[in-house]
Protein backbone atom coordinates (compact mmCIF):
# COMPACT_ATOMS: atom_id res chain seq x y z
CA UNK A 1 0.00 0.00 0.00
CA UNK A 2 1.44 3.37 -0.95
CA UNK A 3 1.83 5.98 1.73
CA UNK A 4 -1.17 8.27 2.11
CA UNK A 5 -0.03 11.82 2.91
CA UNK A 6 -3.12 12.60 4.96
CA UNK A 7 -2.95 9.49 7.13
CA UNK A 8 -2.04 10.38 10.71
CA UNK A 9 -2.52 7.07 12.50
CA UNK A 10 0.74 5.68 11.14
CA UNK A 11 2.84 8.78 11.63
CA UNK A 12 6.09 8.47 13.53
CA UNK A 13 7.15 11.62 15.32
CA UNK A 14 10.77 12.74 15.24
CA UNK A 15 10.07 14.49 18.50
CA UNK A 16 9.17 11.33 20.39
CA UNK A 17 10.12 11.39 24.05
CA UNK A 18 13.80 10.85 24.77
CA UNK A 19 16.91 10.96 22.57
CA UNK A 20 16.85 9.10 19.25
CA UNK A 21 19.45 6.57 20.39
CA UNK A 22 17.52 5.40 23.47
CA UNK A 23 15.91 2.44 21.71
CA UNK A 24 19.07 1.11 20.03
CA UNK A 25 20.29 -2.39 20.86
CA UNK A 26 23.98 -3.39 20.73
CA UNK A 27 23.42 -4.82 17.24
CA UNK A 28 21.76 -1.57 16.12
CA UNK A 29 24.88 0.26 17.27
CA UNK A 30 27.07 -2.24 15.41
CA UNK A 31 25.17 -1.68 12.16
CA UNK A 32 25.28 2.08 12.62
CA UNK A 33 29.03 2.08 13.33
CA UNK A 34 29.90 -0.22 10.43
CA UNK A 35 27.80 1.80 7.97
CA UNK A 36 29.31 5.02 9.32
CA UNK A 37 32.87 3.70 9.02
CA UNK A 38 32.26 2.54 5.46
CA UNK A 39 31.08 6.04 4.52
CA UNK A 40 33.76 7.76 6.65
CA UNK A 41 36.59 5.87 4.91
CA UNK A 42 34.87 6.47 1.58
CA UNK A 43 35.00 10.21 2.27
CA UNK A 44 38.60 9.92 3.45
CA UNK A 45 39.53 8.50 0.06
CA UNK A 46 37.52 11.16 -1.78
CA UNK A 47 39.20 13.96 0.13
CA UNK A 48 42.70 12.52 -0.26
CA UNK A 49 42.13 12.57 -4.02
CA UNK A 50 41.06 16.22 -3.90
CA UNK A 51 44.05 17.21 -1.79
CA UNK A 52 46.55 15.19 -3.83
CA UNK A 53 45.01 15.92 -7.24
CA UNK A 54 47.08 18.95 -8.23
CA UNK A 55 50.39 17.47 -7.02
CA UNK A 56 49.62 14.21 -8.83
CA UNK A 57 48.91 16.06 -12.05
CA UNK A 58 52.12 18.10 -11.77
CA UNK A 59 54.06 14.87 -11.26
CA UNK A 60 52.38 12.77 -13.96
CA UNK A 61 51.84 15.28 -16.79
CA UNK A 62 54.49 16.25 -19.33
CA UNK A 63 55.74 19.82 -19.23
CA UNK A 64 53.37 22.31 -20.84
CA UNK A 65 50.12 20.53 -19.89
CA UNK A 66 47.81 22.40 -17.49
CA UNK A 67 47.57 20.53 -14.13
CA UNK A 68 44.30 22.27 -13.21
CA UNK A 69 42.67 21.39 -16.51
CA UNK A 70 43.66 17.73 -16.33
CA UNK A 71 42.86 17.66 -12.63
CA UNK A 72 39.34 18.68 -13.65
CA UNK A 73 39.25 15.88 -16.21
CA UNK A 74 40.39 13.34 -13.61
CA UNK A 75 37.69 14.60 -11.25
CA UNK A 76 35.03 14.24 -13.93
CA UNK A 77 36.15 10.68 -14.69
CA UNK A 78 36.08 9.85 -10.98
CA UNK A 79 32.60 11.35 -10.57
CA UNK A 80 31.34 9.49 -13.66
CA UNK A 81 32.62 6.20 -12.19
CA UNK A 82 30.94 7.18 -8.93
CA UNK A 83 27.63 7.68 -10.73
CA UNK A 84 27.86 4.36 -12.57
CA UNK A 85 28.84 2.49 -9.40
CA UNK A 86 25.92 4.02 -7.54
CA UNK A 87 23.45 2.87 -10.17
CA UNK A 88 24.87 -0.65 -10.33
CA UNK A 89 25.31 -1.33 -6.62
CA UNK A 90 22.15 0.51 -5.57
CA UNK A 91 20.10 -1.92 -7.63
CA UNK A 92 22.17 -4.94 -6.51
CA UNK A 93 21.66 -3.88 -2.89
CA UNK A 94 17.89 -4.16 -3.23
CA UNK A 95 18.18 -7.43 -5.16
CA UNK A 96 20.82 -9.30 -3.16
CA UNK A 97 21.24 -7.47 0.12
CA UNK A 98 22.62 -4.20 1.47
CA UNK A 99 25.29 -5.80 3.70
CA UNK A 100 26.81 -8.00 0.96
CA UNK A 101 27.07 -5.20 -1.56
CA UNK A 102 28.39 -2.71 1.00
CA UNK A 103 31.30 -5.03 1.79
CA UNK A 104 32.09 -5.45 -1.90
CA UNK A 105 32.04 -1.72 -2.66
CA UNK A 106 34.41 -0.93 0.22
CA UNK A 107 36.81 -3.59 -1.05
CA UNK A 108 36.77 -2.08 -4.55
CA UNK A 109 37.45 1.49 -3.52
CA UNK A 110 40.16 0.59 -1.00
CA UNK A 111 42.16 -1.54 -3.44
CA UNK A 112 41.88 0.93 -6.33
CA UNK A 113 42.81 3.88 -4.10
CA UNK A 114 46.02 2.06 -3.23
CA UNK A 115 46.71 1.32 -6.89
CA UNK A 116 46.43 5.05 -7.70
CA UNK A 117 49.74 5.57 -5.86
CA UNK A 118 51.55 3.46 -8.47
CA UNK A 119 50.34 5.47 -11.48
CA UNK A 120 52.98 6.22 -14.11
CA UNK A 121 50.97 8.64 -16.22
CA UNK A 122 47.66 10.45 -16.51
CA UNK A 123 45.87 7.59 -18.31
CA UNK A 124 46.44 4.88 -15.70
CA UNK A 125 45.78 7.41 -12.91
CA UNK A 126 42.41 8.29 -14.48
CA UNK A 127 41.63 4.57 -14.91
CA UNK A 128 42.24 3.87 -11.23
CA UNK A 129 40.12 6.87 -10.31
CA UNK A 130 37.24 5.55 -12.42
CA UNK A 131 37.46 2.12 -10.76
CA UNK A 132 37.67 3.76 -7.33
CA UNK A 133 34.57 5.74 -8.25
CA UNK A 134 32.63 2.52 -8.94
CA UNK A 135 33.18 1.41 -5.35
CA UNK A 136 32.75 4.86 -3.82
CA UNK A 137 29.47 5.37 -5.66
CA UNK A 138 27.81 2.31 -4.21
CA UNK A 139 28.49 3.06 -0.56
CA UNK A 140 26.14 5.94 0.18
CA UNK A 141 22.87 4.37 -1.01
CA UNK A 142 23.73 1.02 0.57
CA UNK A 143 24.82 2.50 3.90
CA UNK A 144 21.76 4.72 4.37
CA UNK A 145 19.37 1.95 3.25
CA UNK A 146 21.03 -0.47 5.67
CA UNK A 147 20.61 1.96 8.59
CA UNK A 148 17.09 3.03 7.57
CA UNK A 149 15.90 -0.60 7.37
CA UNK A 150 17.64 -1.80 10.54
CA UNK A 151 17.16 0.93 13.15
CA UNK A 152 13.81 1.86 14.78
CA UNK A 153 11.77 4.45 12.87
CA UNK A 154 12.10 7.19 15.45
CA UNK A 155 15.89 6.78 15.51
CA UNK A 156 16.25 7.02 11.74
CA UNK A 157 16.57 10.80 11.27
CA UNK A 158 19.12 11.32 14.03
CA UNK A 159 21.16 8.27 13.03
CA UNK A 160 21.33 9.16 9.34
CA UNK A 161 22.19 12.77 10.06
CA UNK A 162 24.99 11.67 12.39
CA UNK A 163 26.21 9.08 9.85
CA UNK A 164 26.64 11.86 7.32
CA UNK A 165 28.20 14.23 9.87
CA UNK A 166 30.79 11.61 10.85
CA UNK A 167 31.96 11.55 7.24
CA UNK A 168 33.56 14.91 7.99
CA UNK A 169 35.97 13.09 10.30
CA UNK A 170 37.25 11.18 7.28
CA UNK A 171 37.76 14.46 5.48
CA UNK A 172 39.52 15.97 8.51
CA UNK A 173 41.81 12.94 8.71
CA UNK A 174 42.68 13.47 5.05
CA UNK A 175 43.61 17.06 5.85
CA UNK A 176 45.89 15.87 8.66
CA UNK A 177 47.54 13.40 6.28
CA UNK A 178 48.04 16.21 3.74
CA UNK A 179 49.62 18.46 6.37
CA UNK A 180 51.96 15.72 7.51
CA UNK A 181 53.02 14.94 3.94
CA UNK A 182 53.59 18.65 3.37
CA UNK A 183 55.83 18.70 6.45
CA UNK A 184 57.78 15.67 5.22
CA UNK A 185 58.26 17.30 1.83
CA UNK A 186 59.30 20.64 3.34
CA UNK A 187 61.91 18.92 5.53
CA UNK A 188 62.94 16.69 2.61
CA UNK A 189 62.18 13.53 4.57
CA UNK A 190 60.48 12.44 1.35
CA UNK A 191 61.11 13.68 -2.17
CA UNK A 192 59.32 17.02 -2.73
CA UNK A 193 56.27 16.47 -4.91
CA UNK A 194 55.92 12.76 -4.02
CA UNK A 195 53.58 13.13 -1.04
CA UNK A 196 50.51 12.36 -3.15
CA UNK A 197 51.66 8.75 -3.59
CA UNK A 198 51.82 8.18 0.16
CA UNK A 199 48.45 9.84 0.64
CA UNK A 200 46.73 7.28 -1.59
CA UNK A 201 48.45 4.40 0.22
CA UNK A 202 47.30 5.76 3.58
CA UNK A 203 43.73 5.98 2.30
CA UNK A 204 43.66 2.35 1.20
CA UNK A 205 44.65 0.76 4.51
CA UNK A 206 41.75 1.60 6.89
CA UNK A 207 39.14 0.99 4.22
CA UNK A 208 40.58 -2.44 3.46
CA UNK A 209 40.55 -3.36 7.17
CA UNK A 210 36.89 -2.28 7.38
CA UNK A 211 35.99 -5.11 4.98
CA UNK A 212 36.77 -7.74 7.61
CA UNK A 213 34.48 -6.05 10.16
CA UNK A 214 31.64 -5.85 7.64
CA UNK A 215 31.65 -9.61 7.15
CA UNK A 216 29.72 -9.89 10.45
CA UNK A 217 26.83 -7.82 9.12
CA UNK A 218 23.43 -9.45 8.65
CA UNK A 219 20.83 -8.31 6.18
CA UNK A 220 18.06 -6.15 7.75
CA UNK A 221 15.10 -8.26 8.88
CA UNK A 222 12.76 -5.76 7.24
CA UNK A 223 14.48 -6.36 3.88
CA UNK A 224 14.58 -10.17 4.35
CA UNK A 225 10.84 -10.30 5.06
CA UNK A 226 9.97 -7.89 2.26
CA UNK A 227 12.15 -9.83 -0.18
CA UNK A 228 10.41 -13.11 0.66
CA UNK A 229 6.95 -11.54 0.39
CA UNK A 230 7.97 -9.74 -2.78
CA UNK A 231 9.01 -12.96 -4.51
CA UNK A 232 5.60 -14.46 -3.77
CA UNK A 233 3.78 -11.33 -4.97
CA UNK A 234 5.98 -10.69 -8.00
CA UNK A 235 7.41 -7.40 -6.69
CA UNK A 236 10.53 -6.39 -8.62
CA UNK A 237 13.33 -5.50 -6.23
CA UNK A 238 16.03 -3.16 -7.48
CA UNK A 239 14.23 -2.56 -10.79
CA UNK A 240 14.76 0.75 -12.57
CA UNK A 241 11.69 -0.05 -14.64
CA UNK A 242 9.65 -0.22 -11.43
CA UNK A 243 11.30 2.95 -10.12
CA UNK A 244 10.72 5.06 -13.22
CA UNK A 245 7.60 3.33 -14.57
CA UNK A 246 5.42 3.66 -11.47
CA UNK A 247 4.11 7.24 -11.03
CA UNK A 248 4.33 6.85 -7.24
CA UNK A 249 8.13 6.54 -7.40
CA UNK A 250 8.93 8.22 -10.71
CA UNK A 251 8.14 11.74 -9.54
CA UNK A 252 10.22 11.64 -6.32
CA UNK A 253 13.04 9.90 -8.22
CA UNK A 254 13.33 12.60 -10.86
CA UNK A 255 12.84 15.51 -8.48
CA UNK A 256 15.16 13.95 -5.91
CA UNK A 257 17.78 13.65 -8.63
CA UNK A 258 17.38 17.37 -9.41
CA UNK A 259 17.76 18.18 -5.71
CA UNK A 260 21.01 16.21 -5.55
CA UNK A 261 22.38 17.67 -8.81
CA UNK A 262 22.36 21.13 -7.22
CA UNK A 263 24.23 19.98 -4.13
CA UNK A 264 26.67 17.67 -5.90
CA UNK A 265 27.72 20.18 -8.59
CA UNK A 266 27.95 22.88 -5.94
CA UNK A 267 30.32 20.74 -3.86
CA UNK A 268 32.29 18.76 -6.47
CA UNK A 269 32.23 21.28 -9.29
CA UNK A 270 32.97 24.32 -7.11
CA UNK A 271 33.49 23.85 -3.36
CA UNK A 272 36.03 21.06 -3.64
CA UNK A 273 38.22 23.24 -5.84
CA UNK A 274 39.05 25.32 -2.76
CA UNK A 275 42.49 23.59 -2.54
CA UNK A 276 43.39 25.18 -5.88
CA UNK A 277 42.35 28.63 -4.62
CA UNK A 278 44.19 28.19 -1.33
CA UNK A 279 47.27 26.84 -3.11
CA UNK A 280 47.46 29.78 -5.53
CA UNK A 281 46.83 32.38 -2.83
CA UNK A 282 49.40 30.82 -0.52
CA UNK A 283 52.01 30.52 -3.27
CA UNK A 284 51.71 34.20 -4.09
CA UNK A 285 51.92 35.05 -0.41
CA UNK A 286 54.97 32.85 0.19
CA UNK A 287 56.78 34.30 -2.81
CA UNK A 288 56.19 37.82 -1.49
CA UNK A 289 57.53 36.74 1.91
CA UNK A 290 60.72 35.47 0.28
CA UNK A 291 60.27 31.81 1.25
CA UNK A 292 62.91 29.66 -0.56
CA UNK A 293 61.57 28.01 -3.71
CA UNK A 294 62.36 24.48 -2.53
CA UNK A 295 60.14 24.96 0.54
CA UNK A 296 57.14 26.50 -1.19
CA UNK A 297 55.60 23.18 -2.37
CA UNK A 298 55.62 21.63 1.10
CA UNK A 299 54.39 24.78 2.84
CA UNK A 300 51.63 25.20 0.28
CA UNK A 301 50.56 21.58 0.78
CA UNK A 302 50.51 22.16 4.55
CA UNK A 303 48.07 25.06 4.20
CA UNK A 304 45.92 23.15 1.76
CA UNK A 305 45.62 20.52 4.50
CA UNK A 306 44.73 23.19 7.07
CA UNK A 307 42.03 24.48 4.74
CA UNK A 308 40.57 20.98 4.38
CA UNK A 309 40.46 20.46 8.14
CA UNK A 310 38.79 23.81 8.79
CA UNK A 311 36.34 23.27 5.92
CA UNK A 312 35.29 19.89 7.30
CA UNK A 313 35.07 20.98 10.92
CA UNK A 314 32.52 23.45 9.64
CA UNK A 315 30.87 20.67 7.63
CA UNK A 316 30.52 18.48 10.73
CA UNK A 317 28.61 21.15 12.63
CA UNK A 318 26.65 22.19 9.55
CA UNK A 319 25.36 18.64 9.08
CA UNK A 320 24.40 18.34 12.74
CA UNK A 321 22.57 21.66 12.52
CA UNK A 322 20.71 20.54 9.39
CA UNK A 323 19.65 17.36 11.21
CA UNK A 324 18.18 19.40 14.07
CA UNK A 325 16.43 21.69 11.61
CA UNK A 326 15.00 18.74 9.68
CA UNK A 327 13.69 17.22 12.91
CA UNK A 328 12.21 20.48 14.09
CA UNK A 329 10.89 22.47 11.13
CA UNK A 330 10.75 19.74 8.47
CA UNK A 331 12.87 18.53 5.57
CA UNK A 332 11.82 21.10 2.97
CA UNK A 333 12.32 24.27 5.06
CA UNK A 334 15.72 22.98 6.17
CA UNK A 335 16.75 22.37 2.56
CA UNK A 336 15.54 25.81 1.47
CA UNK A 337 17.63 27.57 4.11
CA UNK A 338 20.66 25.41 3.32
CA UNK A 339 20.57 26.06 -0.45
CA UNK A 340 20.42 29.82 0.00
CA UNK A 341 23.19 29.73 2.61
CA UNK A 342 25.36 27.58 0.32
CA UNK A 343 25.00 30.06 -2.55
CA UNK A 344 25.93 33.08 -0.43
CA UNK A 345 28.80 31.36 1.40
CA UNK A 346 30.37 29.96 -1.79
CA UNK A 347 30.39 33.26 -3.67
CA UNK A 348 31.74 35.08 -0.61
CA UNK A 349 34.52 32.52 -0.14
CA UNK A 350 35.81 32.55 -3.71
CA UNK A 351 35.67 36.33 -3.94
CA UNK A 352 37.05 37.27 -0.53
CA UNK A 353 39.58 34.60 0.50
CA UNK A 354 42.98 36.30 0.42
CA UNK A 355 45.32 34.53 2.84
CA UNK A 356 45.88 32.68 6.08
CA UNK A 357 43.83 35.18 8.04
CA UNK A 358 40.73 34.24 6.04
CA UNK A 359 40.94 30.50 6.67
CA UNK A 360 37.84 30.72 8.90
CA UNK A 361 35.79 31.29 5.75
CA UNK A 362 36.47 27.69 4.76
CA UNK A 363 34.47 26.55 7.80
CA UNK A 364 31.47 28.66 6.83
CA UNK A 365 31.44 27.40 3.24
CA UNK A 366 31.95 23.81 4.40
CA UNK A 367 29.06 24.06 6.86
CA UNK A 368 26.67 25.47 4.27
CA UNK A 369 27.59 23.16 1.38
CA UNK A 370 27.88 19.88 3.30
CA UNK A 371 24.72 20.50 5.35
CA UNK A 372 22.82 19.61 2.19
CA UNK A 373 24.34 16.13 2.24
CA UNK A 374 22.96 15.40 5.69
CA UNK A 375 19.63 16.23 4.11
CA UNK A 376 20.19 13.72 1.31
CA UNK A 377 20.97 10.98 3.84
CA UNK A 378 17.82 11.74 5.83
CA UNK A 379 15.39 12.55 3.05
CA UNK A 380 16.09 10.22 0.13
CA UNK A 381 15.33 6.89 1.93
CA UNK A 382 11.99 8.39 3.00
CA UNK A 383 10.86 8.69 -0.62
CA UNK A 384 11.03 5.00 -1.65
CA UNK A 385 9.71 1.56 -0.53
CA UNK A 386 11.89 -1.29 0.76
CA UNK A 387 12.03 -2.91 -2.68
CA UNK A 388 13.48 0.28 -4.19
CA UNK A 389 15.05 2.07 -1.21
CA UNK A 390 18.69 1.49 -2.14
CA UNK A 391 17.91 1.82 -5.85
CA UNK A 392 15.96 5.07 -5.49
CA UNK A 393 18.42 6.63 -3.06
CA UNK A 394 21.35 5.73 -5.31
CA UNK A 395 19.49 6.93 -8.41
CA UNK A 396 18.89 10.38 -6.94
CA UNK A 397 22.33 10.71 -5.38
CA UNK A 398 24.31 9.27 -8.27
CA UNK A 399 22.53 9.84 -11.60
CA UNK A 400 22.97 13.50 -10.85
CA UNK A 401 26.68 12.83 -10.84
CA UNK A 402 26.66 12.21 -14.57
CA UNK A 403 25.47 15.80 -14.82
CA UNK A 404 27.82 16.84 -12.02
CA UNK A 405 30.74 15.28 -13.90
CA UNK A 406 30.38 18.16 -16.32
CA UNK A 407 30.98 20.61 -13.47
CA UNK A 408 34.81 20.50 -13.52
CA UNK A 409 34.76 20.65 -17.35
CA UNK A 410 32.43 23.65 -17.20
CA UNK A 411 34.54 25.31 -14.54
CA UNK A 412 37.70 24.75 -16.56
CA UNK A 413 36.12 26.05 -19.77
CA UNK A 414 34.62 29.08 -18.03
CA UNK A 415 37.90 29.81 -16.31
CA UNK A 416 39.77 29.56 -19.62
CA UNK A 417 37.34 32.00 -21.25
CA UNK A 418 37.59 34.46 -18.36
CA UNK A 419 41.38 34.37 -18.25
CA UNK A 420 41.80 34.80 -22.01
CA UNK A 421 44.51 37.39 -22.41
CA UNK A 422 45.52 37.18 -18.74
CA UNK A 423 49.30 37.11 -18.51
CA UNK A 424 49.93 37.38 -14.79
CA UNK A 425 49.25 34.87 -11.97
CA UNK A 426 47.08 37.50 -10.30
CA UNK A 427 44.85 37.90 -13.36
CA UNK A 428 44.51 34.14 -13.74
CA UNK A 429 43.51 33.87 -10.08
CA UNK A 430 40.81 36.50 -10.57
CA UNK A 431 39.44 34.48 -13.51
CA UNK A 432 39.31 31.36 -11.33
CA UNK A 433 37.47 33.26 -8.56
CA UNK A 434 34.89 34.59 -11.01
CA UNK A 435 34.33 31.21 -12.69
CA UNK A 436 33.55 29.60 -9.32
CA UNK A 437 31.25 32.46 -8.36
CA UNK A 438 29.25 32.32 -11.61
CA UNK A 439 28.77 28.56 -11.28
CA UNK A 440 27.37 28.93 -7.76
CA UNK A 441 23.93 29.78 -9.17
CA UNK A 442 23.47 25.98 -9.50
CA UNK A 443 22.32 25.96 -5.87
CA UNK A 444 19.11 27.69 -6.99
CA UNK A 445 18.14 24.53 -8.90
CA UNK A 446 17.61 22.83 -5.56
CA UNK A 447 15.02 25.43 -4.58
CA UNK A 448 13.07 24.70 -7.76
CA UNK A 449 13.00 20.95 -7.03
CA UNK A 450 11.82 21.56 -3.46
CA UNK A 451 8.61 23.18 -4.66
CA UNK A 452 7.37 19.88 -6.13
CA UNK A 453 8.73 17.40 -3.57
CA UNK A 454 6.69 16.09 -0.59
CA UNK A 455 7.35 16.84 3.06
CA UNK A 456 8.19 13.57 4.86
CA UNK A 457 8.72 14.74 8.44
CA UNK A 458 6.85 12.50 10.86
CA UNK A 459 5.75 9.98 8.22
CA UNK A 460 6.62 6.27 8.18
CA UNK A 461 8.75 4.87 5.39
CA UNK A 462 6.63 4.10 2.31
CA UNK A 463 5.88 0.54 1.23
CA UNK A 464 4.47 -1.07 -1.92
Amino acid sequence: MARTPTATTNRVSDAAAGPWYRDLTPYHWFVFMVASLAWLFDCLDQQLFLLARNSAMESLLPAGMDPKLYGGYATSIFVAGWAMGGLIFGSLGDCYGRAKMLTLTVLIYSVCTGLSAFSKGWIDFATYRFLTGLGVGGVFGLAVALVADTLPDRSRTGALGLLQALSALGNITAGCVSMYMGHLEATKAIVPGSGWKYMFLVGAIPAFLCVFIQMRLKEPEKWVQARAAGKAAGVRFGSYTALLGDPRWQRPALLGMMLCVAGVIGLWGIGFFSPELVGDVMQQSLLKEGVPADKIAGTKQFWIGVNSIVQNIGAFFGMLLFTRMAQGMGRKPAFAIAFVAALVATVAYFQMFNGRGDIWMSAIMGACQLALFAGFAIYLPELFPTSLRSTGTSFCYNVGRFVAASGPFTLGTLQAALKAGATTPEAKLVAFRNACSFMSVIFLLGLVALVFLPETKGRPLPED
